[in-house]
């Protein structure tokens, strides 16, 4: 009922702002009010030709400088609230999530393309930066929306959306824009156009943004997530006759601050179950065996801003059993962490989702360059040669705090240890209670941080040869070659990690009886794992102490098309398009490496399983290929229709592609030693046939836009993925999508406007759907539990309840019941399957008096019971989503006096396949206001706006982390309120 009000209050609000517009214009009108009322044209190139953006038979939304400027627009991520069905949100990595009518990015890995194609002045740039900086001196911005898979091809099974630069013009230009604004907010552009001559121009632009951090690190006391980036672009113009025109484009963004990645980090505490069918589970790091660390509780409730249930990792857990420091004056043994210590009771974090409390504060630095050159040639009149080459680099770099929040005080003091007769024998481990991390220094608590890299580099040629016919026939043929180079590496240091790696796998006694450690080197004899000695910001990368996933892509796809357009009457048009796209895709795999180790001649040993001490290497490639047929066929009609000025209506059927991939690789673990469940490691291309009939309407003498779409989709292996053995699993599902749009522009007087866009969305996952959700392994029935694996194995499992209460019940004591679950997960042969080839005492499941198997007896070789996803919604996809906004402009003598308002709403969403309660992301609303007053003669523009008005922080998107580190989820939310002045000079 709170939230109702809320929302009637705020339309009310956005309603009052529009009747006082309405009514206070007749008494600050002026007589110079000019009288064209008619709805601005914009000529868009979305068929890759100029036309205007009412004669394009596509579901098109074109924003001039103007518009994007009016609407405070000032990158990608805000498109949402001008388009409809359009949704957005950064991701876990590196990249972002632009969904058009439910088709986006949700599948996670470094060989995964975007579906919606993003494009710098028609070149597609599969890596680039375009939703973080900032738009600087823009023409334009389209945003296509369905398959477009003729001219644009590949990865645009949602749709397109192309930014345009302003290019160098015959006419000396230029502007000046500086901005203050809240949270020390500093911004400023400028724009110089310098023509040479009557063949030669240049323009350069520049953009720069530096303000304060939106969120607040209690921990540190510090702001965060600030901004310091900026812009730089060089263009020129040449053209030396009537038949050459040429353009080159540079731009270079930059940016180096304390950016986050993610928002906060929520977790309802899973404090593990205190009672097993008939059976008490009475210990307190039993039943955290049998916790999964967070439970899949609403984000919205109170219990969500706790902490994982810590004595259910694995590193505490393995802490807590050994290798024993020694023991007190009472002969109770001494570990490095107290057995069944849980490092996060009692932790509950700020309400506050713009507040963290973290020991380590964002970094954050990109770089990415576009380099274009564009060729014109008039074969003929008639005829036109186009040449786009294009090469682009991007390199990233982010690192945060993986938890954002603070544990308790957590080692133990290894200067107050004693051995058996009662002398000290102190340890180097944790003096004070404090261990010294090689990449993180020293602390009390447990410290862990994630570091996401990526270096990548594009090639790009297209060739299209186009015709300017008069004859009722016109075509555009076309052929483009793309090469694109990727490393992506993300990295999760834990000092947990490096402690086991040091003082348990490289141990050593000292002399005085302590407990010390060794390097792991060429010369050392035995089984070790190398730790990585160099800080953070100057790692090797070959270090087994901590997570690396590294992945190694080249792409390269080739593709033919050619669209003709027929006029069959003079009111009547078909469009036919094709084309051929083949796909290569060549994966490195490099297995993660996290506390493996080897013999000194890399052969595996019982302790890890792993095959080699130091470094990460390479398993043979992974080639695909893949080839698609794509296009489109529409008829579009003009008719005279006695009731509109002009009405085209048009009926499609498209076909979009995307191609697979290959999942990020696990462990390479010796099978003999850890048994591991199975997964995939590709994934298939995604494919969308839509069929779409639609009408673009100008009426009331050009007062009224009217434009209304309906569309439906046959979605074939939707690319979706969880995180599965701390790699991205991404599986496919069928779908089906049915929409309507609406898009309206009216302009009744030449002072007022109003405009608005509405979108309705149902997304249905196919019948038969499957998959095994991470937060519900059980699905809820009765005879199974979730387990906890031994450490090497990451993710958790499922037991029959029956073997899980006969462990619990026998005699061997709780300590020993603790390995024997983790042997029902498989796990080592130590703890788990019997191997007689490595072992040849009993293994635990024959100790118990049972015999079990669970890669052969259990559902999906253990890892869970299939979710039944038959008609769920896709994730990112709410029902509705809407934006009305309203402008009026007074005039002043010279002055133009223009205030407006946009209001934006999004119906509740889900952000995974499942659509449990815990996956519900509730609707939200966004209100802006601004003030521009303008004298055209002078040049001069004064901007007022506020951004969010009632300061919102609604959670937009999330993502749920891996099993082996409680299952918490990350939350994305809108930037806070942001009030600012700007003032342009144009010249």
């Amino acid at each position: 009922m709170a939230t109702t009000a809320r929302i009637r209050a705020r339309l009310a609000l956005s309603a009052s702002a529009t009747a006082l517009l309405m009514t206070s214009a007749p008494a600050l009108a002026q007589t110079q009010a000019p009288s064209a009322t008619m709805v601005d044209d914009i000529i868009v190139t979305a068929q890759k030709r100029e036309q205007s953006v009412q004669d394009v038979p596509i579901a098109v939304t074109a924003l001039s400088a103007e518009a994007l400027s009016m609407r405070q627009i000032d990158g990608g991520s805000e498109l949402l609230r001008a388009v409809p069905n359009v949704t957005f949100s950064k991701s876990n990595f590196s990249m972002y999530n632009f969904s058009i009518r439910g088709v986006g990015t949700k599948a996670v890995s470094a060989s995964s393309d975007p579906a919606v194609a993003v494009s710098f002045n028609n070149t597609p740039l599969i890596r680039n930066r375009l939703f973080e900086q900032e738009y600087l001196d823009v023409n334009r911005v389209e945003v296509l929306r369905g398959p477009q898979g003729t001219l644009y091809g590949r990865n645009a099974t949602g749709g397109v959306v192309n930014m345009f630069p302003n290019l160098p013009t015959f006419k000396s230009e230029g502007f000046v824009t500086g901005e203050l604004g809240n949270h020390d907010s500093l911004r400023g552009q400028a724009m110089a156009n310098i023509p040479i001559g009557d063949t030669f121009a240049i323009r350069g632009a520049f953009g720069f943004t530096q303000r304060d951090g939106f969120d607040y690190n209690s921990f540190n006391d510090t702001r965060v997530n600030d901004r310091d980036l900026y812009t730089t672009r060089l263009s020129a113009r040449w053209e030396p006759t009537e038949r050459f025109r040429a353009n080159f484009i540079w731009e270079h963004f930059e940016e180096d601050d304390n950016r986050s990645r993610t928002g906060k980090q929520l977790c309802t505490t899973d404090p593990g179950p205190t009672r097993i069918g008939s059976t008490d589970v009475p210990m307190s790091y039993t039943q955290a065996q049998l916790s999964q660390g967070c439970l899949p509780g609403s984000l919205y409730s109170d219990a969500a801003y706790g902490a994982p249930n810590g004595a259910s990792f694995g590193p505490v857990r393995l802490l807590g059993t050994g290798p024993s420091l020694g023991v007190d004056l009472n002969w109770n043994p001494i570990n490095l962490i107290p057995l069944g210590f849980d490092p996060y009771k009692g932790v509950v974090q700020s309400r506050n989702l713009r507040e963290i409390s973290t020991s380590f504060d964002p970094v954050f630095r990109a770089k990415n360059d576009v380099f274009q050159v564009n060729l014109e040639f008039d074969l003929t009149n008639n005829l036109t040669l186009y040449s786009q080459t294009a090469y682009a680099k991007d390199d990233y770099y982010a690192s945060q705090d993986y938890a954002r929040y603070v544990s308790n005080p957590t080692f133990t003091d290894s200067n107050y240890v004693y051995d058996f007769f009662g002398d000290l024998v102190p340890s180097t481990a944790t003096p004070g209670g404090i261990y010294t991390d090689p990449q993180l220094g020293p602390s009390d608590r447990i410290l862990s941080v994630d570091l996401s890299q990526s270096d990548n580099r594009q090639w790009y040629q297209e060739f299209r040869l186009q015709s300017k016919l008069n004859d009722g026939f016109n075509f555009s043929l076309g052929a483009n070659y793309l090469d694109f180079k990727s490393q992506d590496d993300y990295y999760v240091f834990n000092n947990l990690f490096s402690l086991i790696a040091e003082y348990f796998y490289n141990f050593k006694y000292l002399p005085n009886g302590g407990l010390g450690t060794h390097p792991c080197d060429d010369q050392e004899p035995g089984e070790c794992v190398y730790v990585d000695p160099n800080p953070l910001n100057q790692i090797n990368g070959e270090g087994h102490n901590y997570f690396r996933s590294k992945n190694v892509v080249h792409t390269r796809s080739w593709a033919v098309f050619g669209e003709t357009y027929w006029d069959l009457r003079p009111n009547l048009r078909l469009t036919t398009g094709l084309r051929y796209t083949e796909d290569r895709k060549d994966t490195t795999p490099y297995p993660s490496q996290l506390l493996l180790g080897a013999n000194r001649d890399g052969t595996s040993a019982p302790a890890t399983g792993g095959y080699a001490r130091r470094g990460y290497y390479a398993l043979p490639d992974i080639k695909q290929k893949w080839s698609a047929l794509t296009g489109r066929i529409v008829l579009d009609w003009t008719p005279e229709l006695t009731f509109t000025d002009d009405t085209l209506i048009y009926a499609s059927l498209s076909r979009g592609y995307k191609g697979g991939g290959t999942n990020p690789p696990r462990m390479d673990l010796n099978p003999k030693v850890v048994q591991y469940q199975p997964l995939s490691g590709t994934f298939d291309p995604e494919y969308v046939t839509a069929f779409e009939i639609g009408t673009k309407n100008t009426l009331m003498e050009g007062k009224l836009r009217l434009n209304a779409n309906a569309f439906y989709y046959d979605y074939k292996d939707y690319q979706v993925s969880q995180i599965v053995d701390r790699i991205s699993l991404n599986e496919n599902f069928d779908a089906k999508i049915w929409g309507l749009e609406l898009e309206t522009v009216f302009r009744p007087t030449p002072t007022f406007q109003i405009d608005a866009n509405l979108g309705y969305l149902n997304t249905r996952l196919a019948d038969g759907s499957r998959s095994i959700d991470v937060m519900n392994r059980t699905q809820g029935n009765p005879d199974w539990v979730t387990l906890r694996p031994w450490i090497q194995v990451p993710s958790n499992c499922i037991a029959p309840r029956d073997l899980a209460e006969q462990v619990l019940n026998s005699p061997f004591g709780p300590s020993m019941a603790v390995f024997a679950l983790s042997a029902l997960c498989s796990g080592s042969s130590r703890f788990g399957t019997f191997n007689p080839e490595l072992n040849s005492s009993l293994p635990f499941w024959q100790w118990y008096g049972f015999e079990y198997d669970p890669l052969k007896q259990a559902p999906n070789a253990g890892r869970g019971f299939d979710a039944d996803l038959s008609g769920n919604s896709l994730p990112n996809s709410p029902e509705w989503t809407a934006n009305i906004g309203a402008q009026y402009t007074w005039f002043l003598g010279n002055w133009d006096l223009t205030v407006r308002g946009d209001y934006y709403r999004q119906a509740d969403s889900y952000f995974r396949i499942y659509n449990t309660e815990y996956d519900r992301l509730k609707g939200w609303d966004n209100l802006n206001l601004s003030v521009s007053l303008r004298d055209a003669q002078r040049g001069l523009t004064l901007q007022a706006y506020v951004k969010n008005v009632f300061d919102d922080a609604p959670i937009v998107d999330a993502f749920t982390n891996s099993d082996d580190t409680g299952l918490t989820t990350n939350v994305f939310t809108l930037d806070p309120r942001i009030i600012a002045v700007r003032l342009t000079k144009s010249f």
